[in-house]
C-alpha cells in the first residue's frame, strides 16, 4: 500500500508558492503584454484574410516556442544540465550548453532551409481551406518564409532559459518572453502610425516577430555571461549529456505537444471558415494568461524540486511536492475556468473590440473562449504532471497520454465540425486536454500512488462549490452593469468587465476561507506578504 502523504500546503508548500510567486508575476507581465500585442494585432487586421494568413504562418515557430520554452527542451535539458553541474561542475555544464547550441544551430539551419523550399505544400497541408479564397494561400506562404528564421532564435533562447532555471535563477527566463511582447507592441504601434494597408501590415508584423525573437534571446545573455559562460562552438553529438537530452526530448516533445499538435489539427478544420483561425487564436491567447500564471509558473519551479527529489530517490518527498503543486494550480484554475465561461463576452469585448475587430468577431471569439475554458484545469495540470514523469525517467507515459489527447481532438472535429463549426475545434482541444491530464493522473496513481488521497479530493470538491458560487454572483453583476451602462465605449467596457471580475475574486476567496481551504490562507498570506 502506498505511503500516505499529507498534501495540504505546509512549509514546503509555502516555499513552493513563494518561489513561484515572482515567476508568476513575471509571467503575468509577459502574458498581459501578450494580450496587448494581440489587441494591437486585432485592431490592425481584425479577423480577416491577412489576420488568418499570419496566424497560420506563425504556427510553426510558435509551436517550437511553446514546446521548447515551456516544454520539451526544458524538460530534457534542465535535469541533464543540473546533473552535469552537480557532478562535473560549472565548466562541464557550460561546455554541455555550448555543444547543444552548436548542434541546435546546425539542425535549425536545415529546418529553415527545408521550410523555405517546402513552405507552399506545408501551408496547403495546414490550411487547405485557404485555397478557396483567392490570394490567401500565397500571402500565408510569403509570411511563413519571412518568419522561418525565428526557429533558431527561439531554440537558442530556450537553452539560455534552461541554463538559468537549472541554476535556480527563474526571474530573467520568466521575463525574457516579455521582451518579445514589448518589441511586438512597439512595432505594432509603429505600423498603426504608418497607416499601411493590411498586406503591408501583415508583412511588417512578420518582420517584427523576428526582432522580438532576437530580443528574447539577447536579454538572457548578460546573466549567463555574468555566471562565467561564453559560447564556444564545439561539434560533439556523441557527448553523453547530448545523448541523454536527445533520448528525453524525443518522447518529451510528443508528450508535451498535445496542445500544439491539436492546434495544427484544428487549423486544418478552421481554415475552411473565414475568420475562424483568428477567432480561435484570440480566444486561446486569453486562456494563455491563466495557463502561464498558474501552470507554467508552478510547473517551472516545481520541476527543479521534482528532479532533485527523484535523483535522491526521495519518492515520498516527490509525491508531496507534486501534490502541493497540483493543489495550488487547481485552486487557482478552477475559479478561472468558471469566470472565463460566464464573463467571456465582456472580457473579449474589453480586450479586442476596437479598430478592425467587430462586434461579430467579439461574439465568435467569446464563444470559442467558453468552450476552450472547459479544459483550463487540465491544461494547467499537465504543465505540472508531465515534467514529473520526465524527472522519474518515464517519458513514454506523457507520450501515450498526448497521443490519446490528439486522437480525442481529431475524433471530436471529425464528428462535430460540420454541425458546430469552429466551436467543435475548441471543444476537441478541451476534451483532448482533459484526456491527457486524466491519463497522467491515473498512471501516476497506478505506478506510485498517494497523490489523489481523500483530503485532496475533498478540497477539490470545495473548490468547485466555491467557484460555482463565484460564477453566479459574477454573472449577475455583469448583467446588471450591462443593463445600466451598455457595452459601448472603453469606460463602459472596462466597468462591465473588471467590476464583475473583482467581485468574483472576492467571493471566491471569502468562500474558500469560510470553508477552511488551506490554499486560501496560503494565497492570502502571499498577497499580504511584503517583498523581501
Amino acid at each position: 500500500m502506498a505511503e500516505e502523504v499529507k498534501t495540504a500546503p505546509d512549509a514546503p508548500a509555502r516555499a513552493l508558492a513563494r518561489a513561484a510567486g515572482p515567476v508568476s508575476a513575471l509571467i503575468l507581465l509577459s502574458r498581459l503584454l501578450g494580450l496587448v500585442r494581440e489587441q494591437v494585432f486585432a485592431a490592425l487586421l481584425g479577423a480577416g484574410l491577412h489576420a488568418d494568413a499570419f496566424q497560420i504562418a506563425f504556427r510553426i515557430p510558435n509551436l517550437l516556442r511553446d514546446m521548447f520554452a515551456e516544454g520539451a527542451l526544458s524538460a530534457a535539458f534542465v535535469p541533464t544540465y543540473a546533473r552535469v553541474l552537480k557532478e562535473g561542475g560549472r565548466a562541464a555544464a557550460h561546455r554541455l550548453a555550448s555543444r547543444l547550441l552548436t548542434l541546435l544551430g546546425a539542425l535549425m539551419g536545415v529546418l529553415v532551409a527545408a521550410g523555405l523550399v517546402f513552405a507552399g505544400p506545408l501551408v496547403s497541408f495546414l490550411a487547405p481551406g485557404f485555397e478557396a479564397v483567392p490570394g490567401k494561400s500565397e500571402v500565408t506562404v510569403l509570411l511563413t518564409r519571412v518568419m522561418l528564421p525565428f526557429l533558431p532564435l527561439v531554440s537558442f533562447a530556450a537553452v539560455a532559459m534552461g541554463m538559468l532555471n537549472a541554476e535556480g535563477r527563474f526571474g530573467m527566463p520568466a521575463f525574457a518572453p516579455a521582451m518579445f511582447n514589448v518589441v511586438a507592441v512597439l512595432w505594432g504601434a509603429g505600423l498603426w502610425a504608418l497607416g499601411w494597408e493590411p498586406a503591408l501590415v501583415a508583412l511588417g508584423w512578420a518582420l517584427g516577430t523576428l526582432v522580438g525573437g532576437a530580443a528574447q534571446l539577447a536579454v538572457q545573455v548578460p546573466p549567463l555571461r555574468a555566471s562565467g559562460w561564453s559560447f564556444v562552438p564545439e561539434w560533439s553529438p556523441g557527448d553523453s549529456g547530448i545523448r541523454r537530452i536527445a533520448g528525453l526530448m524525443g518522447p518529451a516533445t510528443a508528450g508535451l505537444a498535445a496542445v500544439q499538435v491539436n492546434i495544427f489539427v484544428n487549423s486544418i478544420f478552421a481554415s475552411h471558415e473565414p475568420g475562424a483561425v483568428s477567432w480561435l487564436q484570440f480566444a486561446f491567447r486569453v486562456l494563455y494568461l491563466p495557463i502561464g500564471i498558474f501552470g507554467v509558473a508552478v510547473g517551472t519551479v516545481a520541476m527543479s524540486g521534482l528532479a532533485r527529489r527523484a535523483a535522491e530517490g526521495d519518492i515520498p518527498g516527490f509525491r508531496a511536492t507534486l501534490a502541493q503543486a497540483l493543489s495550488i494550480v487547481t485552486f487557482l484554475s478552477v475559479p478561472a475556468t468558471a469566470g472565463l465561461m460566464v464573463l467571456a463576452v465582456p472580457i473579449v469585448r474589453l480586450i479586442y473590440e476596437r479598430g478592425a475587430f467587430s462586434v461579430h468577431d467579439t461574439a465568435s471569439t467569446a464563444a470559442a473562449l467558453v468552450v476552450y475554458s472547459l479544459g483550463l484545469v487540465a491544461y494547467t495540470s499537465v504543465k505540472v504532471l508531465a515534467p514529473a514523469f520526465y524527472a522519474l525517467g518515464t517519458p513514454r507515459v506523457p507520450l501515450y497520454a498526448s497521443g490519446l489527447a490528439v486522437a480525442t481532438n481529431l475524433a471530436v472535429n471529425l464528428l462535430g465540425y460540420e454541425r458546430f463549426g469552429f466551436r467543435a475545434v475548441a471543444l476537441g482541444a478541451s476534451l483532448g486536454s482533459l484526456v491527457n491530464a486524466a491519463v497522467l493522473l491515473a498512471s501516476f496513481e497506478r505506478r506510485t500512488g498517494g497523490l489523489l488521497d481523500r483530503d485532496l479530493r475533498d478540497r477539490l470538491g470545495r473548490m468547485v462549490l466555491c467557484a460555482g458560487m463565484m460564477a453566479g454572483i459574477a454573472w449577475v453583476s455583469w448583467r446588471l452593469l450591462e443593463d445600466a451602462l451598455g457595452g459601448r465605449g472603453l469606460l463602459a467596457q472596462a466597468i462591465t468587465c473588471l467590476v464583475p471580475v473583482a467581485i468574483g475574486l472576492g467571493t471566491y476567496l471569502a468562500a474558500t476561507t469560510l470553508l477552511g481551504l488551506p490554499e486560501s490562507r496560503l494565497v492570502r498570506g502571499l498577497l499580504r506578504r511584503k517583498p523581501d
